[in-house]
């Protein structure tokens, strides 16, 4: 059975498709504010909430995330949703400072897409989370002998005892990576404007993969005040997201087979690796033989060949006719002559 449309229902029907996709935007989304004039030392997709302002000076452009009053919070939030859907990394750096007046500091968080709409910042619960049952923060606090502590979702924490680095108050800047092969997160935290740690401050192995299952998730940088009047601030920050192909890795699912298809490999190698011995042996015999061969033809030629060979003398003999002849030599004197020598 069919029941006819009118033109006004299409019309109302088109209406509503059309405006569809702009009320299921997430309302973190929706109350974004973006920075005003999109300074260079931020990403251009962020936003505040709370007690968090911009402050543009002629010494600085900063994010305050807190007022100088008791029980402020602010955030500062990347305003571009993501999934670890697929093997997915990420990496950020920023620059902050947290007030000596507190030990309550400053949060790296990750939650789910819609925090920003439960976010408040009259809430007593610390970085604005009340409510929020599932999330990941990289805390960096202010400890009682004054160094600065850096804490994992309260399971794991380091401090840093470099004196540079103890004085807070001073800025300070910490690089935050996060690789999805190995499942690890790395902390560093270094002096403004020093260079990027070799060594991590905190290392701490998580599967964010498998703690969102693929849900939308949003990161921020918060803070909270407490009981003082403490002002926290964040002069840069910027945030990337890697996602890798799956075909760049190598995740076995059955091991056995894993093993099997190894062994199937190796036994290729080693019997390409075998032709090639052979091939290069067989070279080596048949040039062998050749040497062998030459060397028996050339004794056989100078066994039978050239021993009927004369070597002529270097100086050449030839004949010749001898004769002689027989001279009588007769000598005759006279007789006068010989008397007149008497």
């Amino acid at each position: 059975m069919t029941f006819p449309i009118s033109r006004h229902s299409k019309a109302s029907y088109v209406l509503i498709i059309t405006l569809l996709p702009l009320f299921s935007e997430p309302i973190s989304s929706l109350s974004l504010q973006p920075l005003a004039k999109n300074p260079s030392n931020f990403d251009p997709q962020i936003g505040l909430f709370g007690d968090a302002i911009f402050i543009n000076s002629d010494s600085t452009r900063s994010v305050r995330l807190t007022r100088p009053a008791p029980s402020s919070s602010g955030l500062l939030l990347h305003g571009k949703p993501f999934r670890f859907l697929k093997p997915t990394s990420f990496s950020t750096d920023f620059t902050f400072s947290i007030s000596p007046q507190t030990r309550v500091g400053l949060a790296l968080i990750i939650a789910r897409s819609d925090f920003p709409s439960k976010f408040s910042s009259k809430t007593e619960t610390p970085f604005g989370l009340y409510g929020e049952n599932r999330f990941f923060e990289i805390e960096f606090d202010k400890l009682v002998n004054g160094n600065v502590g850096v804490g994992v979702s309260g399971l794991k924490s380091a401090s840093v005892s470099n004196a540079s680095l103890a004085n807070v108050g001073v800025k300070l800047q910490s690089w935050v990576d996060y690789d999805a092969s190995s499942k690890r997160i790395e902390v560093r935290l270094g002096g403004f404007g020093s260079a990027r740690p070799y060594n991590p401050l905190l290392a701490y192995p998580i599967d964010l993969a498998g703690m969102w299952e693929g849900e939308e998730v949003v990161v921020g940088l918060s803070s909270f005040s407490g009981h003082s009047v403490q002002s926290s601030s964040v002069y840069s920050w910027s945030f990337r997201v890697r996602s890798v192909p799956k075909s760049m890795h190598s995740q076995p699912i059955d091991p056995q087979g894993y093993t099997n298809e190894f062994v199937e490999e190796q036994e290729k190698v080693q019997k390409k690796s075998g032709c090639a011995l052979g091939i290069l042996s067989g070279l080596f015999f048949a040039t062998g033989c050749g040497v062998l061969a030459a060397v028996v033809l050339l004794f056989l030629w100078a066994m039978f060949v050239d021993r009927n060979v004369i070597i002529p003398a270097e100086g050449s003999v030839h004949p010749v006719d001898f004769s002689y002849e027989k001279i009588n030599v007769i000598v005759e004197k006279s007789l006068e002559d010989v008397k007149g020598k008497l």
